[in-house]
């Protein structure tokens, strides 16, 4: 009985140090997810005028960072048309190529704080001036736009590069594309109305820099 007494013993111990190594792998894996989860992130653009690279940081706007992230992922921007461009204010995007999929994203998020200007190269979402209003709708500032701060646009991310292909976006249509069609219809009711604007090819994901 002594010697089996012996050997559970020393078996628990080997068990419990099992136990301890795997939660320390956890708890790092864990630090690790968090800390990644706060880090800024790039997303590469490739539209019709060329690359655009914009970094973003969570820690600016988490709610928009991240609902920014998920939908890059989704690769919900593919195809989809600049319909909105002001020459000097706004170069506007966010409506899927496929009415389906704008609706299946039409999901509000909530609001962040603005914590930095609305200056040119910054990239925030669109909103209705209504609270917690922003579903898939972003734009990019051509210019100086710190009026909007006091109006609750949070920034979620600038250009980094390729702001000289922004600059070049097709902005003859101005804003006469109507917003409820291109939900309804998608790319259909665009390529046959405003067939001149530029669009997103592509957006992914960049690797993080080592």
């Amino acid at each position: 009985m002594q010697i089996l007494g012996m050997k559970m013993k020393k078996l628990s111990i080997v068990a419990f140090a099992v136990l301890m190594l795997a939660g320390c792998a956890g708890a790092a894996k864990q630090s690790q997810a968090q800390s990644s989860s706060a880090q800024p992130y790039r997303v590469l653009l490739n539209t019709s005028k060329g690359l655009v690279t914009i970094e973003v940081y969570r820690s600016l706007a988490p709610n928009g960072a991240q609902h920014f992230y998920e939908l890059v992922k989704a690769k919900y921007f593919d195809g989809a048309r600049f319909y909105r461009v002001v020459p000097g204010f706004v170069v506007q995007w966010g409506a899927a190529a496929s009415p389906a999929v704008t609706k299946k994203w039409d999901v509000v998020i909530p609001d962040d704080p603005v914590k930095t200007s609305n200056t040119r190269g910054t990239v925030a979402f669109a909103a209705t001036g209504q609270p917690n209003s922003r579903t898939t709708h972003l734009f990019i500032s051509l210019g100086n736009n710190a009026r909007l701060d006091a109006m609750g646009f949070a920034p979620i991310g600038r250009v980094t590069t390729g702001m000289q292909s922004v600059d070049h976006i097709y902005s003859g249509y101005g804003e006469k594309p109507d917003q409820s069609l291109i939900a309804a219809q998608g790319n259909a009711y665009l390529q046959k109305q405003f067939p001149r604007l530029d669009y997103i090819k592509t957006a992914r994901i960049l690797p993080l820099s080592p």
